[in-house]
């Protein structure tokens, strides 16, 4: 998958106010992209738009039952 021009992010809740070390995600064309931010050149994880689509709702889900 090509990720040239890809428009990688970090959460605003990584250390230094987004600014410290974290994953990055990236909307793809039907997918994501996921990488190690200190190593913005390594290897990338891609997940299908729905996989990564379950993925958050699992994470919400499980937030506000705790």
């Amino acid at each position: 998958m090509e990720l040239t021009g890809a428009n990688w992010r970090k959460s605003t809740r990584s250390s230094g106010g987004g600014n410290g070390d974290c994953v990055e995600v990236a909307q793809l064309p039907a997918a994501v992209g996921v990488r190690d931010s200190k190593d913005a050149s390594g290897p990338v994880l891609i997940f299908p738009a729905p996989s990564w689509v379950a993925f958050l709702g699992g994470l919400k889900h499980n937030r506000s039952v705790s």
